[in-house]
């Protein structure tokens, strides 16, 4: 299964502007950014998935299997999916 750190690049004070509608910066923290992490280079990515039972990120890296880099989903019910992959 691939590794999928949690991290999170949302505040307190962001997820209470995103539940209010007022967060007019999303683009900042929802997406993929390339960041580093204790040290190590790799991909932050969040997505707002409200239904969904898992969210996983797919691609050539991983040989397209859904079975791998499962995000986690936020404690706080806002929908967010997130997860940081080296």
């Amino acid at each position: 299964m691939g590794i999928v750190l949690a991290h999170s690049l949302f505040t307190d004070f962001d997820i209470n502007l995103f539940k209010s509608g007022k967060h007019y910066r999303l683009y900042e923290k929802l997406g993929s950014h390339c960041i580093t992490l204790n040290g190590e280079n790799g991909t932050y990515f969040a997505v707002w998935a409200p239904s969904a039972k898992s969210v996983s990120v797919i691609g050539d890296f991983n040989y397209w299997n859904e079975n791998e880099h499962h995000l986690n989903v936020r404690w706080d019910s806002s929908g967010i999916w997130e997860g940081f992959i080296p």
